[in-house]
């Protein structure tokens, strides 16, 4: 079993879920693959097939509800939290007190407490 790839008991879980014709192993290990490295389609590697195919396939059982169907299946029901891994949670800059950008030229605008200007000598 390669690092991305489904074991044999998740794939005794999973198997049931899946529409009944073909063998959906290499598809469902392919998306896998995808997901977990982040890697566009395009860069599938060979061993998956065509990553055009995958994709299509990908976007047809999405649009049939089969992904929401496997993920309601899976979840874990005693998972009352949630942990993120913050290296992945980016936050504007301005969140982490960075200054402000200021204006390119200052304000013909007279500052406050100055004593009015006269247009007449």
């Amino acid at each position: 079993m390669r690092r991305h790839e489904l074991s044999d008991a998740d794939w005794a879980a999973v198997r049931p879920l899946l529409p009944a014709r073909g063998d959906h192993r290499a598809f469902v290990n392919a998306v896998l693959y995808v997901l977990r490295t982040g890697v566009p389609w395009r860069d599938l590697p060979p061993r998956f097939g065509n990553w055009n195919s995958v994709w299509r396939r990908f976007r047809r059982w999405s649009a049939a509800g089969v992904w929401g169907r496997v993920l309601e299946a899976v979840r874990d029901p005693d998972v009352s939290t949630l942990i993120l891994d913050s290296t992945v949670v980016r936050a504007h800059p301005h969140a982490a007190g960075a200054e402000k950008k200021r204006a390119a030229r200052p304000s013909a605008a007279a500052p406050a407490g100055s004593a009015p200007r006269s247009t007449r000598p």
